[in-house]
């Protein structure tokens, strides 16, 4: 009869929140974003026809609904997948692979290794990471356990992200066979290699096994003949070409309400995408990281441009924690790195590879940065282009 009455429960919070049960097979969770910011900080919500409107707080999808089970998984109401609680010690990528047809928590036999996809449906963008002392995960720690890398050991505090199931199509760095994995300690997803580059002995990270819904993170793509893409497993509707122009942040979510105002494509409620709706058209088998269905823009050195989505990324001082967005990057995901490391010449390569999240600046120069940000010289354009959304049932 518990069983039962969980299940019901369980369908009951599907209905109510438009996932899983309600007949979409790719749900896509909510990013907890409720806050809205300008190009710094927090701000009062904007209304239609102020700037910055349309942000992602202004479009909160299905709230995360999660249902601890007491038996050591946790089940997302939304998606229809349950969860391994903990995420057990760090593992090389062969062994996590191994490790999910030995595990037997909740005396589950058909765990498996996560996809990216099926993993970031778990990311929270209520996270911050702003030094030592401005650290909150990406993550609900009310029903998952995480801990962050140990400073006693030589490791940063965000040297602790975990494994997914999906390998990248090409290599990273220099020639590093790289999978893609989640950090909910910084908010970002990066391809790691599997050797560590300088040792040549196996990379180390988290893993968190997953079960059920085997269709979670497949889409059902339909070009709808009008300029416009239906994904029929997420229920969302897309702007079959892109902007075919950067922008920076503030004009991007003006631009999407000028097409409003125009009832482009026949539909006036288009928006800019969050982080997890962006990221759900990545196509992890190609690159550039997106469906053929799709069109998608070059910039003049030939590469494809990163994509504003309308979700703020807490990453920067105190004051300025809202200074950037998130964006994602379906070709490659460039940075600046010298050969020898610290020494030798700057060269611009793929660093976190086609598919990768990361977040720009929402507004500046970029020619203030002329060997990119961060310990890979993640390259910054600010300029990033714009691909829009619409909820398709309506």
């Amino acid at each position: 009869m518990r069983h039962f009455a969980l299940l019901i429960a369980a369908l009951l919070a599907g209905l109510t929140s438009g996932g899983f049960a309600a007949g979409l097979t790719y749900p896509i969770v909510g990013t907890g974003q409720n806050q809205s910011y300008d190009n710094t900080r927090v701000m009062a919500a904007p209304n239609p026809g102020q700037p910055f409107y349309g942000q992602d707080a202004q479009h909160p999808g299905n709230k995360p609904a999660y249902r601890d089970n007491g038996d050591g998984t946790v089940s997302d109401l939304v998606t229809g997948l349950t969860w391994v609680r903990e995420r057990g010690p760090k593992m090389s990528w062969a062994d996590a692979v191994a490790g999910a047809q030995k595990c037997r928590t909740g005396g589950h036999a058909d765990w498996r290794m996560p996809s990216i996809k099926e993993l970031y449906s778990l990311i929270q963008f209520t996270g911050e990471c702003r030094g030592a002392t401005g650290l909150k995960p990406f993550l609900d720690t009310n029903f998952f356990r995480f801990t962050y890398g140990d400073i006693s050991r030589g490791e940063r505090m965000i040297d602790c992200q975990d494994w997914s199931a999906t390998e990248y199509v090409r290599t990273t760095m220099n020639n590093d066979a790289t999978v893609f994995g989640v950090n909910f300690a910084d908010g970002r997803i990066k391809g790691y290699p599997k050797f560590e580059p300088r040792r040549r002995v196996p990379n180390r990270l988290f893993v968190r096994y997953v079960r059920g819904n085997a269709a979670y993170g497949k889409n059902d793509f339909l070009d709808n003949a009008d300029g416009t893409v239906t994904d029929r497993a997420t229920g969302l509707m897309w702007s079959k070409a892109d902007s075919s122009q950067g922008m920076n942040w503030q004009q991007a979510l003006a631009w999407v309400q000028k097409l409003n105002a125009t009832n482009c494509m026949g539909h006036s409620d288009w928006r800019l995408p969050s982080a997890k709706e962006l990221q759900s058209i990545a196509d992890y088998s190609a690159v550039p990281a997106i469906a053929p269905v799709f069109q998608i823009s070059r910039l003049p050195d030939g590469e494809h441009p990163f994509f504003w989505t309308g979700t703020t990324h807490l990453d920067g001082p105190p004051g300025r924690a809202g200074e950037a967005a998130v964006y994602v990057c379906f070709g490659r995901a460039l940075g600046w790195m010298q050969f020898p490391p610290g020494v030798g010449q700057f060269r611009l390569v793929d660093v976190h590879g086609a598919g990768a999240q990361r977040s720009d600046p929402k507004a500046g120069d970029p020619g203030a940065f002329p060997h990119g940000r961060g310990p890979q010289g993640d390259v910054i354009r600010i300029r990033n282009f714009v691909r829009c959304v619409r909820d398709s049932g309506k």
